[in-house]
């Protein structure tokens, strides 16, 4: 496997598809590096040169990925529920913070349902 900031990428899989494997890098991005480091994205990552694959660390360098970005992502999220705006709310409540609706549904956010007693009428 090659070592691209610090996540191991799918030998097996097509270039583009592998770098997606690494937090903050999407399959646009990922087009995007492989453009300026003028490598096919066609090609499986253990046809990759030696020069090929420093070129494409060199590119993903400029972007923020992996532990960087999720520092900043937490701390966005904190700084948030530190001010105590609307958001910061949401996040510390651990309800939807984009608008969705939680009557019937934002399981995801809300963890399993707890059953609440005489709910029939």
């Amino acid at each position: 496997m090659a070592r691209i900031a610090g996540v191991d990428i799918p030998r097996d899989k097509h270039v583009e598809v592998s770098l997606t494997y690494i937090y903050g890098i999407g399959r646009s991005t990922s087009r995007k590096i492989l453009e300026k480091a003028a490598v096919d994205g066609n090609k499986r990552v253990r046809d990759l040169t030696e020069d090929e694959l420093t070129a494409i660390r060199r590119e993903v360098t400029a972007f923020k990925v992996e532990g960087d970005l999720r520092r900043d992502i937490a701390l966005n999220i904190k700084r948030l529920m530190e001010i105590g705006c609307y958001r910061g709310v949401r996040h510390r409540k651990g309800l939807p913070v984009r608008g969705q609706n939680t009557r019937c549904n934002a399981r995801t956010r809300k963890g399993k349902a707890k059953t609440v007693a005489n709910k029939k009428k």
